[in-house]
C-alpha cells in the first residue's frame, strides 16, 4: 500500500471476506482522493507517451482528462479516446506514425505490448511484497498444468463443446424425473379442483380455474426441474474458474466471426436471459463491437426457451431429448456466428481489439454459492410465472371462451379466428394450424408463454396427445428452430433500443422473423424431400 501510495485491502470474494472494508476504502478515496504512484514504462515507450501529451497539451483539452492517462490510451487504440483526439485536432497522421514506430520496434501490437509491460510491472511488485503458502503455490501450478490441456490451441474447443454437451444430457436425463412428477401434480390438481367444484361455481369459473391458471401456469411450471439443473451447471463452470478460459478459447472463433473475444461473456449470460446479457455489452469498449454483440445475442438460447425445447423434444424425440436441445443451442451459436459476419461486413469493417483478459486459478467451487446461483435465477423465472404468464394465460383463457356459448379453444373463438388468420402463412414451415399461430404471437410476451398458450387451448393433461395429432417430427423440430429465432421478448426489444438505440431495436424486429423463416422453411421443406 505504501509503495503504490493507495489503499491495498484484502479479500476473498467466495466467503466475502473484505468485502466491506473494500467498500469503506472506496468511499474514502472519494471524500480524500490520492494520487497513486505514477508506473513508468522502458525509455522508448515513455519517449512516445511524450511525445503524445506535448500534441495533447497543444490541443489545450488536457484539463478535462490527465495527459500522461489519454496518452497511454491512445497507445492502447481505445476507438473512442481515438476519436475523441482526432476530434480536438490531434493530427492522425502523427499519431498512427507514432503506434506504428512502438509496433516496429517491439514488433507486436502496441495493444498487447503495454498490457505484458503492465503484467511485468505487477508480477514484479507482487513477487516482491506477496509470500505464498505450499497450498497456494500448488494450486497455482496445479492451474498451469491444467490450462495445458483445456486452453490448449487443439483440445479447447472440443472440450468446451463436450462439457456442455454433458451438461445438457444431464440437465434433461435428471429433470425428467422430477417433470414429469410436477407434470402429474398439476394433472391431478386440475382434475380433483374441477370434481369438488363441479356442483357449486359455474363452468366458465371451473374452466379458467383448469384449463386457464393449473393448464397455462402448470404446462410452464413443469419446467423448473431442468432450468434449475441447468442454471446449476453453468454457475459449477463459472465458479470453478472454467467460464474464464471459455471466453479465452473462444477469442479466435469471435475475431474470426468479427466480434470481440470480450463478446462472448454476454453469449455466455444469454443461456440465462438475453436482457441481462445485452446490457452487459457495456464491458465493449468500441461501440460497434458493442452494437454488433447486440444484434446477435438474441439467437443465443435463453432459458425461457427451454421450456419449448423440453416439451417438443420429450413428446417427438424421448430417446435423444439431450442431443435435440442441445441441436438447438448449437444452431443458435452458429447463427450468431454468421449473422455476425455478415453485419460485419455490411455495417462495421473496422479491426476489434485484441483480448486481455486475466484468467483466475482452479478452485474448488462452493456448493452454496452454486446452489444460490442456480435458486436466485430459477427464482427469476418462477416470478415470471406467477405475473406475466398467469396473466397472459388468463387472457388466453378469456379469448378461447369468447363469444359466449361457443365451445372453449374452437375454431369459432376469438384466439381461434386470430389463428385462422396468420396460420397459412405458418403452412410452408409445417405448423399451419391455428393454435400455433397463436402460441407464437402470444411469445414475443415472453417465450415461455408458447407452452403455457397450448396448454391452455388443450389443455395441460392432454398436452402431450394433442400437440403429437398436429405436429410430426420433422414439424415440431421446424417449429423449435422458429421459436429459437423469430423475435424475441418485448423486454429484449426494450434493453435493446436503451443500450443500441430505436433503429437497431427496429432491425431486430424485422431481420430475425425474416430469418426464422427462412431456415424453419428450409429444414422442413428439405426435410420432406429427404
Amino acid at each position: 500500500s505504501k509503495y503504490l501510495n493507495i489503499p491495498v485491502i484484502p479479500t476473498v470474494a467466495v466467503r466475502a471476506e473484505g468485502i466491506k472494508e473494500l467498500k469503506q476504502a472506496i468511499l474514502n478515496s472519494i471524500e480524500c482522493p490520492k494520487k497513486g504512484r505514477t508506473i513508468t514504462y522502458p525509455t522508448n515507450f515513455e519517449k512516445a507517451i511524450t511525445d503524445l501529451q506535448v500534441l495533447i497539451n497543444e490541443a489545450k483539452f488536457s484539463e478535462h482528462w490527465p495527459s500522461r492517462w489519454f496518452a497511454i490510451k491512445l497507445l492502447e487504440k481505445d476507438p473512442e479516446i481515438t476519436n475523441i483526439a482526432i476530434s480536438k485536432g490531434i493530427p492522425a497522421e502523427k499519431l498512427n506514425n507514432t503506434i506504428a514506430s512502438i509496433e516496429r520496434q517491439f514488433k507486436e501490437d502496441s495493444t498487447m505490448v503495454l498490457s505484458e509491460m503492465r503484467y511485468g510491472i505487477i508480477h514484479g511488485i507482487s513477487k516482491e511484497f506477496i509470500k505464498r503458502t505450499m497450498t497456494t503455490a500448488k494450486r497455482i501450478s496445479m492451474t498451469d498444468r491444467l490450462d495445458k490441456i483445456f486452453t490448449n490451441k487443439f483440445l479447447g474447443l472440443p472440450i468446451f463443446f463436450l462439457f456442455m454437451w454433458l451438461t445438457f444430457q444431464i440437465t434433461f436425463s435428471i429433470g425428467g424425473y422430477f417433470a414429469e412428477w410436477i407434470d402429474l401434480l398439476f394433472g391431478w390438481l386440475g382434475d380433483t379442483i374441477a370434481a369438488e367444484l363441479a356442483n357449486v361455481f359455474p363452468e366458465w369459473l371451473i374452466s379458467l380455474l383448469k384449463d386457464g391458471i393449473i393448464g397455462g401456469v402448470g404446462s410452464v411450471v413443469v419446467f423448473l426441474p431442468n432450468i434449475f439443473l441447468l442454471f446449476l451447471a453453468i454457475a459449477f463452470l463459472e465458479d470453478t474458474g472454467y467460464m474464464a478460459r471459455a471466453a479465452f478459447i473462444m477469442d479466435r472463433l469471435m475475431h474470426a466471426m468479427g466480434l470481440h473475444g470480450k463478446s462472448f461473456i454476454p453469449m455466455i449470460l444469454g443461456f440465462g436471459c438475453n436482457v441481462p446479457a445485452i446490457m452487459a455489452t457495456r464491458t465493449l469498449e468500441s461501440e460497434k463491437d458493442r452494437v454488433l454483440t447486440i444484434l446477435v445475442n438474441p439467437l443465443i438460447s435463453c432459458s425461457a426457451r427451454l421450456p419449448i425445447y423440453t416439451l417438443f423434444a420429450a413428446i417427438f424425440f424421448p430417446k435423444h431429448q439431450g442431443l435435440v436441445i442441445f441441436s438447438m443451442y448449437v444452431i443458435g451459436i452458429a447463427l450468431a456466428i454468421l449473422m455476425a459476419k455478415l453485419f460485419k461486413g455490411l455495417f462495421f469493417k473496422t479491426e476489434s481489439a485484441p483480448l486481455i483478459m486475466e484468467l483466475p486459478p482452479y478452485r474448488m467451487p462452493s456448493i452454496k454459492n452454486v446452489f444460490q446461483e442456480a435458486a436466485l435465477r430459477s427464482g427469476v423465472f418462477l416470478k415470471k410465472v406467477g405475473t406475466l404468464i398467469f396473466l397472459v394465460t388468463v387472457i388466453i383463457w378469456a379469448l378461447s371462451s369468447l363469444p359466449l356459448g361457443i365451445e372453449y379453444g374452437s375454431e369459432g373463438s376469438l384466439i381461434g379466428q386470430i389463428g385462422k388468420f396468420i396460420a397459412p402463412i405458418f403452412k410452408p414451415l409445417g405448423f399451419g394450424f391455428w393454435q400455433a399461430g397463436v402460441a407464437l404471437i402470444f411469445g414475443t410476451l415472453a417465450k415461455e408463454v408458447v407452452v403455457g398458450t397450448f396448454g391452455t387451448l388443450f389443455g395441460e393433461a392432454t398436452l402431450t396427445q394433442s400437440l403429437s395429432q398436429v405436429f410430426t417430427p420433422l414439424s415440431a423440430y421446424s417449429f423449435m428452430l422458429f421459436s429459437l429465432i423469430y423475435i424475441p421478448c418485448i423486454a429484449t426489444i426494450a434493453v435493446i433500443r436503451r443500450e443500441a438505440g430505436r433503429k437497431w431495436a427496429l432491425f431486430t424486429l424485422i431481420y430475425l422473423p425474416i430469418l426464422a423463416y427462412i431456415v424453419s422453411a428450409l429444414v422442413y421443406q428439405i426435410g420432406k424431400l429427404l
